[in-house]
């Protein structure tokens, strides 16, 4: 069971680590840019789910959980303000959690 959630945890990163530049760099307001989005923002949802079931580190509770579940909670806020017309809001919290997602997928492949 445990190799599971490593395995649905790296293709999900995989998809969000993948699709995060091409959200950010491509245009926004059509049907693709939502499509992706919507994609993008389940795939982080698995990330951050996944990631609350995989305590190989320490076997228990680390900064990457608490990671986990702020990534949870920015990506949803920034699904909250897009729906409610705040997309400087929504810009900053989607961008802020990929980057967030970048920099913890590398400080979590260059720390053993």
């Amino acid at each position: 069971m445990f190799s599971l959630f490593i395995a649905i945890h790296a293709i999900a990163a995989t998809g969000v680590v993948l699709l995060g530049p091409i959200q950010i760099i491509r245009r926004t307001k059509d049907r693709k840019h939502r499509f992706i989005g919507r994609s993008w923002v389940i795939l982080m949802y698995f990330v951050c789910t996944s990631g609350m079931f995989i305590y190989s580190l320490t076997g228990s509770f680390t900064l990457f959980h608490a990671l986990a579940i702020w990534t949870f909670i920015s990506t949803t806020l920034g699904v909250i303000a897009i729906r409610r017309g705040n997309v400087r809001r929504h810009i900053g919290m989607m961008v802020g959690s990929y980057l967030g997602a970048l920099i913890a997928g590398i400080f979590a492949a260059a720390v053993p």
